[in-house]
C-alpha cells in the first residue's frame, strides 16, 4: 500500500529550549490505517501530531531538520486550504479551536473556508452533528456544552472538512465509555474509505483496534509494532509511562497463560483451561462504605436550569455527603455532574431547594468564608490560573483574605510539598506541562486548607505515572480528613480509589453507594452509558470483591 504520511529525519526543538523535543525520527503510515501514538508526558506525542499538519514549524517556532509528507507533499510547502483538505487536526486541548456562537456554525466553519456548496455543507452539518450526537443542541451557544460535549463538538468540526489523514490528539478523554467507543468506531469507516486516522491515546482500552501502536519515550519512537505485540509487554509499556492492561497484568500475576486485553478475551482463557474457580458473588449487595462522619454538605430538593435553557440540568437533588468520604461522581456526558459540583461551592445557586454546607444555605455565605469550606479545582486547570509565578499562584487566595505572610509563607510551603512542587516557586505556571499545572491547581486550593476539595477530571491529560501520583495524594488528603470529591470518566480512576459513587443521568442522580456494589451492577451502569473496566467485569464474573489486581491476586491465592 502507498504511504499515506512519511515522516524522515524528523527533528525539532522549540524555540528557547535546550533539547530537542522529537529527535531523528522516521515512519510511514500506510493508507487507510489506525495508528495509535503512546507515550509518557512530553514523549514528544502532541509535537509529532503538530508537525503532521504543519502548525510545526510554521506556528510553533523552533529549530525544525527533517521533513514531513502527506500524500507526497511535503506538509511545510502546502497552503492552508489545501492541508486543511489533507489533514484535519483535533488538539488536546479541544476548547482552543471552538470559536462560533452556537454548535451548528462551528461544524459548518471548516466547510465554509473550502468553499463548499451551501447543500454540501447542511448535508455535512446533519451528518457530523448525528455522528458526535449533538444534533439535538444545534443551536445552542458552545460556551454552555459540557466538557465532552466540547470534546464531541471539536471532533465534529475536524471530521466535517472530511481529511484524508485524521490526527486526534486524546480526543475522548472527557467522554463517557460509549461516548468514546462511538466516536472511535470512526477508524472503520475510515479504513473504507482508504484514509487515515492517527490517535494519540494512553488508554489501552481506546486503541486495541489501531493496525499498529507507535510508543514513544523521550521524543524518539522506542516500538512500532501491532496492537497485540505491544500492549501484551507490560514493562515495555510501563517503561514509558503508559498502563499496561490490568487483565494482561493480572494473568502474568497468576501465572495464567495468555495476555488478554477484554474482559470477554479473559473470560474465555479462564474457561477454556479450566484455571480457577469462581465464587459466590455473596457479599456484593451488603457492602457498605466506611465508617461515616458528620454531614457536612447536603443538597435538598435542588433544581437547576441555565438561563436560556428549556429544560433543567439538575432535578430535585437530595444528597448528604460526610466527613471523611471520596466521593466519585459519575455519568454520561452532560448528565449534570459538574452543575451540581459547582453547587456544593456556591458557583452555581438552585432555581428551587437549597444545597447545605454545615447546615447553612450556600446562598447565606461569604464568597471567602464559602472557599474555606470547599475547594474548586476546573476541569481545565487554566481556567483558575492567572498569577505569573507558582508562588504567587498558590498563595493568592490566601492573600485577599488578608492572611499574614508569615501564615502565608507556610500554607504554601505545605501545599507545594504535598503536591510534589517544591523547586517550582519562581517558575511560571503557564510554561509548566499539563500535568504541572493540574498540581498547582490543587495546590492554589490546598492552600486555604478547605474541608472540601472537589476535582473536575483530576487526571485528563496526564500519564499513568502522574495519574497515580495525584489519585495517591487525594487519598493521602482524604486520609488525613479532607473529602475529596471526584468527577471523572476513567472508571478505573474511581474503581481504585472511590469509596463511594454517585451515577447520573439527565440531571437525576440515578445510583448512590458504596463504590463495590455499584460497579457490580453491570446492567444498571449500561443504562448510563457507563462500563466497568476489563479487570473490574472479570472481577464480577469470578466473584471477587476487590476492584484491583493486587486485590484480586491475594484472594485468588488465598
Amino acid at each position: 500500500m502507498p504511504a499515506s504520511v512519511s515522516i524522515e529525519s524528523l527533528s525539532f526543538a522549540y524555540r528557547n529550549a535546550g533539547t530537542r523535543v522529537l529527535k531523528d525520527l522516521s515512519a510511514q503510515i500506510e493508507e487507510g490505517t489506525f495508528i495509535a501514538l503512546m507515550g509518557h508526558s512530553g514523549a514528544g506525542k502532541s509535537t509529532l501530531c503538530c508537525a503532521m499538519n504543519g502548525l510545526v514549524p510554521r506556528f510553533f517556532r523552533g529549530n525544525y531538520d527533517g521533513r514531513v509528507t502527506v500524500e507526497g507533499k511535503k506538509v511545510t510547502k502546502c497552503g492552508i486550504v489545501e492541508l486543511s483538505k489533507m489533514v484535519g487536526l483535533v488538539l488536546q486541548d479541544f476548547e482552543a479551536q471552538l470559536f462560533s456562537t452556537n454548535v451548528e456554525l462551528e461544524i459548518a466553519f471548516g466547510p465554509e473556508n473550502q468553499m463548499l456548496s451551501r447543500e454540501i455543507i447542511r448535508e455535512r452539518i446533519d451528518r457530523y452533528l448525528s455522528f458526535v450526537g449533538l444534533e439535538g443542541e444545534r443551536h445552542r451557544d458552545s460556551s454552555t456544552l459540557s466538557g465532552g460535549q466540547k470534546q464531541r463538538l471539536a471532533i465534529g468540526s475536524v471530521l466535517a472538512m472530511e481529511p484524508r489523514v485524521l490526527v486526534m490528539d486524546e480526543p475522548v478523554t472527557d467522554l463517557d465509555p460509549k461516548g468514546r467507543e462511538a466516536i472511535l468506531s470512526i477508524s472503520g469507516r475510515l479504513r473504507d474509505q482508504k484514509r487515515t486516522l492517527v490517535v494519540v491515546d494512553n488508554e489501552y482500552e481506546n486503541i486495541i483496534k489501531a493496525d499498529r501502536i507507535w510508543l514513544m519515550k523521550e521524543g524518539e519512537i522506542v516500538a512500532q509494532d501491532s496492537s497485540a505485540s505491544i500492549l501484551s509487554n507490560a514493562p515495555l509499556l510501563e517503561s514509558c509511562g503508559v498502563m499496561a492492561p490490568p487483565t494482561v497484568s493480572l494473568f502474568h500475576a497468576m501465572s495464567w497463560p495468555g495476555s488478554p486485553f477484554t474482559f470477554e478475551d479473559a473470560k474465555s482463557l479462564l474457561k477454556e483451561g479450566n484455571l480457577v474457580t469462581r465464587r459466590e458473588k455473596s457479599g456484593f449487595e451488603e457492602c457498605h462504605s466506611p465508617r461515616k462522619g458528620n454531614p457536612l454538605l447536603e443538597a435538598r430538593d435542588l433544581s437547576f436550569q441555565y438561563p436560556g435553557s428549556l429544560v433543567l440540568s439538575l432535578r430535585n437533588i437530595n444528597l448528604v455527603i460526610h466527613e471523611g468520604e471520596f466521593v466519585a461522581i459519575l455519568g454520561e456526558n452532560g448528565s449534570g455532574k459538574t452543575t451540581l459540583a459547582k453547587h456544593l461551592n456556591g458557583l452555581l445557586t438552585p432555581v428551587s431547594g437549597e444545597m447545605l454546607v454545615e447546615s447553612r444555605p450556600t446562598r447565606a455565605y461569604r464568597k471567602p468564608e464559602l472557599a474555606r469550606q470547599v475547594g474548586y479545582v476546573f476541569q481545565n486547570p487554566d481556567h483558575q490560573i492567572f498569577a505569573p509565578s507558582v508562588r504567587e499562584e498558590v498563595g493568592f487566595g490566601l492573600k485577599i483574605r488578608g492572611e499574614k505572610p508569615g501564615i502565608i509563607e507556610e500554607n504554601v510551603g505545605r501545599a507545594l510539598a504535598a503536591t510534589g512542587l517544591e523547586g517550582y516557586e519562581d517558575k511560571s505556571p503557564f510554561l509548566l506541562a499539563r500535568g504541572e499545572r493540574e498540581r498547582v491547581a490543587v495546590a492554589s486550593v490546598l492552600a486555604v486548607k478547605p474541608r472540601v476539595i472537589i476535582l473536575d477530571e483530576p487526571t485528563t491529560g496526564l500519564d499513568y505515572a502522574h495519574q497515580l501520583e495525584t489519585m495517591r495524594m487525594l487519598k493521602s488528603l482524604n486520609e488525613e480528613g479532607h473529602i475529596i470529591i471526584i468527577i471523572t470518566h476513567a472508571m478505573w480512576i474511581a474503581e481504585s480509589f472511590a469509596t463511594r459513587t454517585i451515577v447520573m443521568r439527565q440531571g437525576e442522580i440515578i445510583t448512590d453507594g458504596p463504590t463495590r456494589r455499584v460497579f457490580a451492577d453491570e446492567r444498571g451502569l449500561s443504562e448510563t452509558s457507563l462500563v466497568p473496566s476489563a479487570l473490574v467485569r472479570l472481577s464480577n464474573w469470578l466473584g471477587t470483591a476487590s476492584l484491583t489486581v493486587e486485590g484480586m491476586v491475594k484472594e485468588l491465592q488465598s
